[in-house]
């Protein structure tokens, strides 16, 4: 992959973070093509060529793979398999690995895997597949009340989640969660001080780069704010950044990769979940660092050397979402009022409907320090709303 000139990219997704990544490889001159069923999905107008298809569709992905010289995702959700069997029979480039893949898109398999080689979480118990919510009785007496009820496949942005706060929450937790279609875990609740993320970079040749900590906040279990560099100790900075090179090493990882993890009242680092792709929590890399997570995704699936992940400003990161009450085709408000705003960015990432909740696009603002960039971010982010017309 010398000359990049004649290198293909696909990506399977052309969503906001496929768009992202695109405009990443097309500053550096790649061509890229992309799987999405929708005609208009965020990253159309910017790929080379669109194969209109589902995200699972194997013959699509078997397409792309043929077309291109090596092949990423936007999002875990996809058929693992499919890629496993492109890699082994036809020897597609497919990064990050399908086989670390597989084992990430089960959140279960996921903390077995972390568990197994000494990386701090959440304790948990494996449930499987329940028939009726009387399984689910004696979990609390185990782990404690609260705790969490997950899905182990599926679950994203708040989806495949329940807090059971009582004995009475157990029969809506199990039905809210597929009334047993879905293999379920249960996960002790961390009493957390902080959440963090660290978004972490490997290269084909083991290198690895780590971006500084961020900080996040959630509202109904979205992300909604991430602020950088985390107000946390540099030995804690320092133990973050240890874990995350460590996930990187267990799942051999070739690109991003975002860890999520808690700080708990004590001190203790605990992974909550891990992203193989470009995450939310990393948007602020755009203009907060000399490289951004979607340049630095595509230097190291391409085998080029990767960049300086240093932070250059302070930033924080708001994600918009379709506001409460508006669902249709979307309308932005407020774009002149928030540009005015010193030191804002705003990202909308072209997605054509609106719905509540759902996120449309993000505001980062950079300044001296973190504490101003928090205070113009949430000044800009007062004016911007995305509505239905």
């Amino acid at each position: 992959m010398n000359n990049i000139l004649s290198t293909k990219i696909g990506i399977i997704g052309g969503g906001q973070l496929g768009k992202m990544m695109i405009q990443a490889a097309k500053q550096m001159g790649f061509w890229v093509a992309i799987i999405d069923p929708d005609k208009s999905c965020s990253a159309h107008s910017l790929s080379d060529f669109h194969i209109v298809a589902g995200l699972n569709d194997k013959d699509a992905i078997k397409e792309l793979s043929e077309l291109c010289d090596v092949v990423t995702y936007e999002f875990e959700h996809i058929n693992a398999d499919a890629l496993i069997e492109l890699e082994a029979e036809f020897g597609a480039r497919i990064y990050p690995s399908p086989k670390s893949l597989k084992v990430i898109q089960n959140k279960l398999n996921q903390k077995v895997e972390l568990t197994k080689n000494g990386i701090g979480n959440p304790a948990f118990i494996d449930i499987g597949y329940i028939s009726d919510s009387n399984s689910l009785c004696s979990v609390g007496d185990e782990l404690g009340y609260p705790f969490m009820l997950k899905s182990a496949t599926s679950g994203y942005d708040g989806k495949g989640v329940f807090l059971v706060k009582s004995l009475d929450d157990i029969e809506e937790g199990f039905t809210s969660l597929g009334s047993g279609s879905l293999p379920l875990f249960a996960e002790k609740f961390v009493d957390f001080e902080m959440e963090i993320s660290v978004i972490a970079c490997r290269a084909i040749n083991g290198e690895v780069s780590i971006f500084p900590v961020g900080r996040n906040t959630h509202v109904n279990s979205i992300l909604d704010e991430t602020s950088v560099p985390a107000q946390i100790s540099a030995e804690m900075m320092k133990q973050a950044k240890s874990v995350a090179h460590k996930v990187m090493e267990v799942f051999e990882g070739v690109g991003i990769f975002c860890v999520e993890m808690f700080i708990d009242k004590n001190g203790n680092i605990l992974v909550n979940e891990i992203a193989p792709r470009p995450h939310n929590s990393g948007h602020y890399t755009i203009e907060a660092c000399v490289t951004s997570q979607f340049e630095q995704h595509i230097r190291a699936i391409c085998g080029l050397p990767l960049g300086d992940t240093s932070l250059m400003r302070p930033a924080v990161m708001r994600n918009v979402l379709g506001e409460e009450g508006f669902s249709g085709p979307a309308v932005v408000e407020g774009v002149h009022e928030t540009l005015a705003v010193k030191g804002a960015k705003l990202h909308i990432y072209g997605k054509t409907h609106t719905k509540p909740r759902r996120k449309m696009g993000h505001i980062t603002v950079t300044a001296d320090t973190v504490e101003e960039a928090a205070r113009l971010c949430a000044e800009a982010y007062g004016f911007v709303k995305i509505v239905s017309g």
